[in-house]
């Protein structure tokens, strides 16, 4: 059974920075890519981040570039999002979802989803 237990979400002023860890069982670890997404009230889940399967290449939503990097231990079966200089348009609830295959910023072509962490941005 394949289950992905993000962490590391919380409350965080303008500016600040938190970082979010995805521990994956259940599986081959090194052999699929991840993907973070996110999905604030009202809204649609979106792309966020996105990592190979040996983290030889990330790519990025434009709205996160140069303040979000992507990184996997495949030895802790783990994958990390590192976010700074957050903003309140941040805030949203964090999902972390594999995909066996290449890059792909769709969530329908994600095949397991975490429960979610929550990530609120005060200003």
């Amino acid at each position: 059974q394949v289950q992905l237990v993000e962490s590391g979400g919380g409350l965080v002023q303008a500016g600040g920075s938190l970082r979010l860890s995805c521990a994956a069982s259940g599986l081959t670890f090194s052999s699929y890519a991840l993907g973070w997404f996110r999905q604030a009230p009202g809204n649609e889940r979106e792309f966020a981040a996105f990592i190979n399967w040996s983290g030889s290449r990330t790519s990025y939503a434009d709205f996160v570039k140069g303040r979000f990097t992507i990184s996997r231990d495949n030895a802790k079966n783990t994958v990390y999002l590192q976010m700074n200089s957050l903003k309140p348009e941040d805030t949203a609830i964090y999902y972390c979802a594999v995909r066996y295959g290449p890059y792909s910023n769709r969530r329908d072509e994600y095949e397991y989803w975490g429960q979610g962490t929550q990530v609120t941005v005060s200003s």
